[in-house]
């Protein structure tokens, strides 16, 4: 009997370490779902940085996954450069789309999580602005942990694919979230 319990708790504590983890929070929610039929422009955020550390390409990795999962719902999507933050809105207007996303990367940790033990940790917020009234629509973050059971080639870049493309589809009125 004992050594059947302790199978089966091995084996759960194997199986919750062969999983990322993802958390969502709105900051803002949407009042209404975001319409398909309009482009989004997303500006690419700073890189993402864990201390000291700066993660150079973290922010063009964000920005290419945000566009990726826009892309499945809206007519169409882009980045947007040339542009930073609050800069953007002066940018944008509705003649070049109906949407401006605005990400903003608030935590980027690669760890060498196959021999430390520490999960690769990401923090995403998504701020989605209309481009034509410049008013603030959505304002929602996500963070991603990495499984502590990897075999090497896990980086922050791979946590932000599904939770990026959960909220974007829940901000268009599909899926869970």
């Amino acid at each position: 009997m004992n050594k059947t319990l302790f199978l089966l708790a091995s084996a759960s504590l194997l199986m919750m370490g062969c999983a990322s983890t993802y958390q969502q929070r709105d900051m803002h929610a949407p009042t209404a779902t975001l319409d398909s039929t309009k482009s989004v422009l997303v500006a690419v955020p700073q890189n993402g940085q864990s201390g000291q550390t700066v993660y150079e390409e973290s922010g063009a990795l964000t920005a290419e996954a945000i566009v990726a999962a826009f892309g499945k719902h809206a007519s169409d999507a882009d980045i947007i450069s040339g542009c930073v933050g609050e800069d953007c809105l002066n940018v944008v207007d509705d003649s070049m789309c109906g949407y401006l996303v605005m990400p903003i990367i608030r935590h980027w940790e690669d760890r060498a999580t196959e021999w430390s033990g520490k999960s690769d940790r990401v923090e995403i917020q998504l701020v989605i602005f209309d481009a034509s009234s410049k008013e603030e629509i959505a304002n929602s973050t996500y963070t991603g942990k990495s499984k502590w059971l990897t075999f090497g080639g896990d980086h922050p870049q791979d946590l932000l694919t599904e939770p990026t493309e959960d909220l974007v589809s829940s901000l268009y009125g599909q899926g869970d979230s």
